[in-house]
């Protein structure tokens, strides 16, 4: 029997099991695929809205009967949107594992969402909001998106922004909920030591009032890209944000990008890192990273620097670019590359969270969960033909460029 199970509910909910023999805790996880790219541009930021709401209280139980009944049996709780999903999960000792499957379909499938409670909760995401705000970093990482997807939802901030969470009414939110939090929108995930019928069958006790009928949403892609733009600001450092678009999810050079942008500016060994931190000691940090969508995709590079040494910094970067753009990679560096990937992948593995996660968030994106062994093949097969394809794909445009810091 293998340690992975997936089975589809006859309401249409999907759950996937992982039994991870020895671990003395039991994950549980809800991915519902709906997320902020879903929204309509006059309800930006309903999806992180409910979020929110759902952990206000249900019919059977309010606000601090969630938090008692996780704190009583020793576990954590918690929840974050995305783009395109939204994730609801705990961990729990094992013994009580059945406790957190009863309590997350509880929450999920029939929160409360009373309108004192969305007004409540509204002042605490405007905060949240109000915080970002005075986030630099925050800042410049929004600025970028809304440059690289201009008038699409992917360019607009998760939590939607103030003007837009002013004006969602306690109506708007429980439409979007009913149209979207059905059964065959959403993926349980367990991982732990117990059976898979035994958390099969707590599943769909617990999730037997998910609604029917939902559909995924219409996505289309974004068309176009911004602008660089530089924003003054009264801050201590130049925050930078460069990078460009990328490719899809599911794009067959998915794992080559992996490792370009492991050599770029992936980890301690990167060029990125040498180059700025190591060598010239111009940054405390810098590094890579990629967003890829069911579409698309993009590609970003950050950094913070004093003003006197901004300049400087982004002409290193985009010349590292270049560099990467001229003359591929060494094999040194792709070794190293294909190592880190599958090493760290395989040491992420340990625990029943990282499990759960991976098991849940790659249903709900892909419809299919690659198996580890098959994951870890990919990435040693990448070759010097894949990154030169990649970065031919990815690297050849010239760069957005946004700063935020003093003038």
């Amino acid at each position: 029997m293998t340690d992975l199970q997936i089975t589809r509910l006859s309401s249409g909910l999907t759950v996937a099991t992982e039994r991870v023999p020895g671990t003395l805790s039991v994950a549980t996880g809800v991915w519902v695929g709906v997320g902020a790219r879903d929204e309509p541009a006059h309800t930006s930021g309903v999806s992180h809205f409910l979020e929110h709401l759902l952990f206000k209280g249900t019919e059977q139980r309010s606000a601090i009967d969630i938090s008692r009944t996780i704190d009583r049996h020793g576990g954590d709780i918690n929840a974050f949107t995305t783009k395109e999903y939204t994730a609801y999960y705990c961990r729990l000792p094992a013994s009580h594992a059945e406790v957190g499957i009863e309590l997350l379909g509880d929450v999920v499938t029939s929160p409360s969402l009373r309108p004192d409670d969305v007004e409540t909760e509204r002042q605490v995401i405007l905060e949240e909001i109000a915080m970002d705000d005075d986030s630099p970093d925050d800042v410049a990482h929004r600025i970028f998106a809304e440059q690289m997807f201009p008038d699409h939802a992917l360019g607009r901030d998760t939590a939607g922004d103030a003007e837009t969470v002013e004006q969602i009414t306690p109506e708007q939110v429980r439409a979007f909920f009913e149209a979207h939090y059905t059964a065959d929108a959403m993926v349980v995930s367990v991982a732990g030591p117990l059976e898979h019928d035994r958390m099969v069958a707590a599943v769909e006790h617990a999730f037997r009032h998910a609604g029917a009928g939902g559909s995924r949403p219409v996505r289309t892609a974004p068309v176009g890209r911004g602008d660089s733009v530089s924003m003054a600001d009264d801050t201590e450092q130049v925050h930078l944000v460069v990078g460009g678009l990328a490719i899809q999810r599911t794009d067959p050079d998915r794992e080559a990008l992996d490792v370009v942008n492991q050599v770029l500016g992936g980890g301690l060994s990167s060029r990125l890192f040498d180059e700025i931190r190591e060598r010239r000691g111009l940054v405390y940090s810098v590094f890579s990273s990629v967003a890829l969508y069911s579409d698309i995709g993009a590609y970003t590079i950050s950094a913070g620097s004093q003003p006197r040494h901004a300049d400087e910094v982004i002409s290193l970067v985009l010349a590292e670019l270049e560099k990467l753009r001229d003359g591929g990679i060494t094999d040194d560096e792709l070794d190293i590359a294909r190592g880190y990937l599958t090493g760290s992948f395989v040491l992420g593995l340990e625990d029943t969270g990282s499990r759960m996660a991976r098991n849940g968030g790659a249903l709900c994106t892909r419809g299919e969960i690659i198996p580890v062994d098959e994951q870890v093949a990919r990435w040693r097969a990448v070759d010097q033909a894949a990154v030169r394809r990649v970065i031919d794909r990815v690297f050849t445009d010239d760069p957005l460029v946004v700063t935020v810091g003093p003038a």
